[in-house]
């Protein structure tokens, strides 16, 4: 199985002026359909690796393939669309007024038809525990409730790789199993989980 995406001797800093680095020299790979939990403490760099996978920070050094292609400044927006990211806080990433027209915003943009659209809309929201919602303004939700949207849409989405950056954090615990439970049926998804729990990764395997 080829590797979907490759990290290799990757560095980065953000202050640089000093010499501490948030990663130094970090390689990983995963392939095509796996599941990769990203576990630390605050600060430990794990937010800061997807962040670079998904071109929103560029590396001081090393190398960053998704798909086989070296990721550069000329490829970034194609290789990002290859990817659906969920942050922690996801108010940035909500762009519809309802919550379920926030969760069909990205099939929309690829052509769903309208009755498909709509059962696979009220089923993820369904899946973390949102359809009765379904009508509500999204703004005016919780932040754990704007996170099962954003992990909602993410559901849907037809990207290839998922990258939830501390996305459960917002979640009750059974909410959370629930979520994890339906993102591993995604066999088709490469999948990178940032946590700080070591309970999530163990929950994973």
């Amino acid at each position: 199985m080829n590797n979907i995406i490759e990290v290799r001797n990757l560095s980065f800093k953000y202050q640089k002026s000093e010499d501490v680095y948030q990663l130094n020299e970090a390689s990983f790979h995963v392939k095509q359909g796996e599941w990769l939990s990203i576990i630390g403490h605050n600060g430990s760099g794990k937010s800061t690796v997807v962040r670079l996978i998904d071109g929103l920070l560029e590396p001081e050094a090393g190398e960053i393939y998704i798909s086989g292609d070296l990721l550069t400044s000329d490829n970034v927006w194609d290789k990002r669309s290859e990817i659906g990211m969920v942050f922690q806080n996801p108010d940035n990433q909500i762009v519809s007024s309802m919550v379920e027209d926030e969760v069909a915003f990205g099939p929309e943009n690829i052509g769903i038809e309208n009755p498909e659209l709509r059962k696979r809309v009220d089923n993820a929201l369904k899946s973390v525990g949102m359809y009765e919602y379904r009508n509500r303004e999204a703004h005016k939700l919780s932040g754990g409730q704007k996170q099962r949207i954003a992990l909602a849409r993410a559901l849907l989405t037809k990207a290839p790789v998922l990258i939830l950056d501390e996305a459960t954090s917002g979640l009750d615990v059974l909410t959370e199993k629930k979520v994890i439970d339906n993102l591993m049926s995604l066999t088709d998804k490469t999948i990178l989980f940032v946590a700080h729990r070591l309970s999530i990764a163990e929950r994973t395997n």
